[in-house]
């Protein structure tokens, strides 16, 4: 049957490919992505798939479903399309999008025979404002048994962690004055903004390594020789589990109402964008997946590599048993979110990426349904966790 898998994926490999290097050839940014959802949606919905776009309001969010009509478990593939502006798909979406599409492609062409359902879930904007966030809390994966996404790298690593996250904006108002001629009449905001980052500053020194805290000003003043009535800086504040961001945060928003106590001024805090929780990566649907990349790829399969980003994948795995693995486009030392990177993946090395993955992944689907222990060993992993 793994060989049927072989023959079906063979069927629509260039199609796939076409379409790759047509996102690679006009990528779009994430909650823009309307050509590259089409392009996919189309192909699903030509190998009957039934497609719904626009889910949880997202307008280039889409779930494309093939069922069985026979009892058994709902495998589901996510898809990514949108690219990095001024790099492109510096981060190879147009391969995670076509890998995941003709994962569940190929899947659905057995399981006629075998039973189940599969899903491709198509995922905008991960690098800004994740879809995959909203998906997880308005219930997309309640009735999932699992969720598998599978990204390219320099290499192939397994999958592993990644950390929490939140976007946090910190807004402080003043009062606008002459800065030389009365000076004592402004409140300055900026002031506040220069406190509150050497305040973290302070701050780290008690933190653990797994944390890290970065953040830019986004307004600053207009003029030297005004005093700036406003002032604006936004931090990623990161951490290992949900659990203990959530006090981080806490520490860094007593820094800020201090900073704006120390100046004078009003402080409105708020998220710019999405939060991430932590990736929790399912052991043993992780270590299915490695077996058939191995048998699909000629690369090694390395451990999982150490992580300090964040991603939207945390949240879904969070809610079913999920992983998020890395398959290698044959060049070590690669380094993402590159133009580099993006012209990677139109290679031969990123043709031969995207027919091993896709086949990894359908494989892992075919072992999840026809092994009734693997997905017992899923469910009690996630369960007891």
């Amino acid at each position: 049957m793994k060989q049927l898998l072989k023959d079906e994926l063979q069927g629509i490999e260039q199609d796939l490919w076409d379409i790759c290097k047509q996102m690679y050839d006009h990528p779009e940014l994430g909650d823009q992505e309307y050509e590259s959802m089409k392009l996919l949606t189309s192909l699903l919905e030509k190998h009957s798939f039934s497609i719904e776009t626009g889910i949880v309001g997202r307008p280039t969010a889409f779930k494309a479903e093939y069922t069985s009509g026979k009892p058994g478990p709902k495998i589901a593939y996510l898809a990514e399309y949108d690219a990095l502006p001024g790099v492109g798909h510096g981060c190879g979406h147009n391969l995670i999008g076509t890998m995941s599409v003709g994962a569940g492609i190929t899947l659905s062409k057995v399981i006629q025979e075998i039973g189940g359902s599969v899903v491709v879930l198509g995922t905008p904007a991960e690098e800004t404002n994740g879809a995959k966030v909203p998906m997880s809390e308005q219930g997309v994966f309640d009735d999932m048994d699992v969720a598998m996404i599978l990204h390219p790298s320099d290499q192939s690593y397994v999958s592993g962690e990644s950390l929490a996250m939140d976007a946090i904006q910190f807004a402080y108002s003043g009062k606008a004055s002459h800065a030389a001629a009365s000076p004592e009449k402004g409140i300055n905001a900026l002031d506040s903004v220069i406190q509150l980052f050497n305040g973290i500053n302070a701050l780290r020194e008690h933190l653990p390594t797994d944390v890290r805290i970065h953040g830019v000003i986004t307004e600053g003043g207009k003029a030297a020789n005004v005093v700036p009535d406003y002032a604006v800086a936004q931090f990623y504040i990161r951490a290992k589990a949900r659990s203990y961001l959530n006090e981080v945060v806490e520490k860094v928003k007593n820094i800020a109402t201090g900073a704006a106590l120390m100046a004078g001024t009003t402080l409105e805090i708020s998220n710019y964008e999405l939060s991430y929780d932590d990736m929790i990566t399912n052991q043993s649907l992780s270590d299915a997946f490695t077996k058939n990349l191995a048998q699909t790829s000629d690369l090694p399969i390395l451990a999982a590599k150490q992580s300090y980003g964040s991603i939207d994948m945390g949240n879904v795995s969070q809610v079913v048993p999920a992983i998020h693995p890395y398959i290698g486009l044959n060049k070590p030392g690669l380094v993402a979110h590159t133009k580099q990177f993006a012209e990677q993946t139109i290679t031969e090395d990123g043709y031969k990426t995207l027919k091993s993955g896709a086949l990894a992944l359908a494989g892992t689907g075919f072992d999840i349904i026809t092994n009734k222990d693997l997905l017992e060993s899923i469910k009690s992993e996630f369960e007891t966790r």
